[in-house]
């Protein structure tokens, strides 16, 4: 059945957020124990695939605010798990995994990967594939607006 766009109780935005706190708690539990966060995780993957990187650039791949990202990433400073490097060009700040940075990824793979099986199972593989397609493409479209 189709809904009405102009119904705000289906806020896109509202719909969104609420799932992304719901899985984010499931994440979140599931890498307690490697005491690391969904947030950070994502980060240390993605800075474990982009390699080093400046910190407006990191920003714009991970679609946050800067200010926001420099926020998340003071606590992986402190645990060292990242470390930060200014070019000659004060302003720029280079963002990199360390060791033990990988090490913790490394260490929180398996429990990510465990949490989101029983995401995919409650969903079943093909919806899933669906709605990373579908988030991806709304993703690439409200960063055009």
């Amino acid at each position: 059945m189709l809904k009405d766009p102009n119904d705000c109780t289906l806020c896109t935005l509202d719909h969104l957020r609420k799932a992304t706190r719901a899985v984010a708690q499931i994440n979140d539990a599931a890498l307690a124990p490697a005491q690391l966060k969904s947030t950070q995780f994502s980060l240390l993957v993605t800075l474990d695939k982009c390699g080093d990187i400046p910190l407006s650039q990191l920003a714009k791949v991970l679609v946050m605010q800067r200010t926001t990202l420099t926020r998340n990433i003071k606590p992986m400073l402190a645990k060292g798990l990242v470390i930060t490097k200014t070019e000659q060009d004060k302003r720029l700040r280079i963002i990199s995994i360390t060791e033990q940075g990988k090490q913790a990824l490394q260490m929180a793979q398996p429990m990510w990967r465990e949490a989101q099986l029983s995401i995919v199972e409650k969903l079943a593989t093909q919806r899933w594939s669906h709605l990373i397609d579908d988030l991806r493409f709304l993703t690439a479209e409200a960063q055009k607006m």
